[in-house]
């Protein structure tokens, strides 16, 4: 599944947010169906824990062994942490810094939803498919956050409830 649970998505969120406003550096690669391991497996230090903003917060703290680098959630679970994304050869602006560029460059070669919130400005940006929201207000960026990391609607849920309200007549016959 590519998607992570409400609770996966406003931990994330949540982190972002609380690092923006106290201007905390950081890089997350969401992955959805294209896999990150190469990357994973040549730069970064393999953590596999359950996702939560003290977490992530803790991550890239600076001056901690493992907050250069990105962190990447693969399967709802915080995956790997100090990885190293390529870089985009595409023009980004100058005001940009490294983390950006490697935002973009890692959702160039892959599907990723990648989160980046920078020390300089404590500003989000998102990068997917090679194009960079950056700036974004801090409820802008957990209403982005929150949208498109949530699982989306089954049409399984529409039979689920049909069949509870068939077994409520069923009692009252």
């Amino acid at each position: 599944d590519d998607r992570l649970s409400p609770q996966d998505a406003n931990e994330i969120a949540e982190a972002c947010v609380k690092m923006a406003e106290v201007k905390t550096g950081a890089l997350i690669v969401i992955e959805r169906n294209v896999s990150m391991g190469d990357i994973v497996s040549a730069s970064g230090v393999a953590v596999d824990a359950v996702i939560s903003s003290q977490l992530l917060i803790n991550i890239f703290e600076d001056k901690t062994p493992l907050h250069d680098g990105a962190v990447i959630i693969r399967d709802n679970r915080v995956a790997a942490a100090s990885c190293i994304l390529p870089g985009t050869q595409s023009e980004i602006g100058k005001e940009l810094g490294t983390r950006h560029r490697a935002a973009v460059g890692a959702s160039e070669v892959s599907d990723a939803f990648i989160i980046v919130v920078s020390e300089e400005t404590g500003k989000i940006s998102i990068a997917v498919d090679g194009n960079l929201n950056y700036n974004l207000s801090l409820d802008d960026a957990r209403m982005i956050l929150v949208e498109e990391l949530k699982p989306k609607k089954e049409v399984l849920l529409d039979d689920e409830f049909v069949d509870e309200k068939e077994d409520d007549n069923d009692e009252n016959a």
